[in-house]
């Protein structure tokens, strides 16, 4: 059965260093209630790998604070909003470590982890420049037919975390159906955390969700709007005010001031 814990517990359980994932997609269903209590312990975790589909507002939040080294991602940034500004200062100063991937490369090498293999063929990237970027991605010889492949190596994950719509007390969970990879990386992680709008008796599906069963979830946090201000529909839509406020703040080199704020609210 999965244990129920606090926001506070499930912030502690990210040691410096290891590879964090967070679900959703761009700035629908985001962790940030997970991210907002990371960020309020002390001290805070360093030298984060950060591993995400894609990232966004919360991702930006951890790089601004100094919390990631290295990044893994196919895509950064606040969607319709713009760019997400604390990275993009943090790539061009050289403050983070950008490992460039692709969506071939992070599936190939999401997919080389769940099968506990060291890495997994693909013709991606073939013909062009990117492999001079990722000096860890090698080339070889397909065994049965001679053909030259790239070798994405295996990527693993010590602790993702996802927000859900409902969880029950036995920690079935259930998430909208734009899932992303989220379904991955329940396999893929070794510490699996959900956050959860409601705790209800009994989680119950619909055409409109995805459950996950307890065996893929080792923490469950009940975290009430816990995505805000991106999106978990159909609780409730993003919250744009919030984005641009964010944004202005940044771009007037006020992160801090605005981090502060951001901690300090329920």
């Amino acid at each position: 059965m999965t244990d129920w814990i606090s926001l506070t517990d499930a912030a502690s359980l990210i040691q410096d260093s290891s590879t964090l994932a967070l679900g959703g997609m761009t700035v629908y269903r985001r962790p940030v209630a997970f991210v907002r209590e990371l960020l309020r312990r002390q001290p805070r975790p360093r030298d984060l790998t950060l591993l995400c589909f894609t990232a966004g507002f919360e991702s930006d939040l951890l790089v601004g604070a100094g919390c990631v080294k290295t990044m893994r991602s196919v895509y950064f940034g606040l969607e319709s909003f713009g760019l997400a500004p604390m990275f993009t200062e943090a790539a061009q100063t050289g403050a983070v470590h950008i490992l460039e991937e692709t969506e071939a490369s992070l599936a190939m090498g999401i997919r080389a982890g769940l099968s506990k293999v060291g890495f997994m063929p693909s013709r991606a990237w073939l013909g062009t420049d990117l492999p001079r970027l990722r000096p860890d991605v090698k080339m070889v010889t397909d065994p049965y037919t001679g053909e030259e492949l790239i070798a994405f190596p295996a990527i693993g994950c010590d602790v993702a975390v996802l927000h859900g719509l409902e969880g029950d007390k036995r920690g079935n969970v259930t998430i909208n159906a734009n899932t992303g990879v989220d379904m991955d990386l329940i396999f893929l992680a070794d510490t699996v955390i959900v956050t959860v709008e409601r705790m209800v008796e009994q989680v119950q599906r619909s055409l409109d969700t995805i459950l996950i069963p307890s065996a893929g979830v080792s923490y469950a946090v009940h975290a009430p709007r816990g995505a805000r201000p991106t999106s978990c529909y159909p609780d409730y839509p993003i919250g744009g005010g919030e984005f641009l406020r964010y944004i202005d703040a940044c771009n007037a080199g006020r992160f801090d001031e605005y981090l502060a704020a951001f901690l300090s609210t329920p």
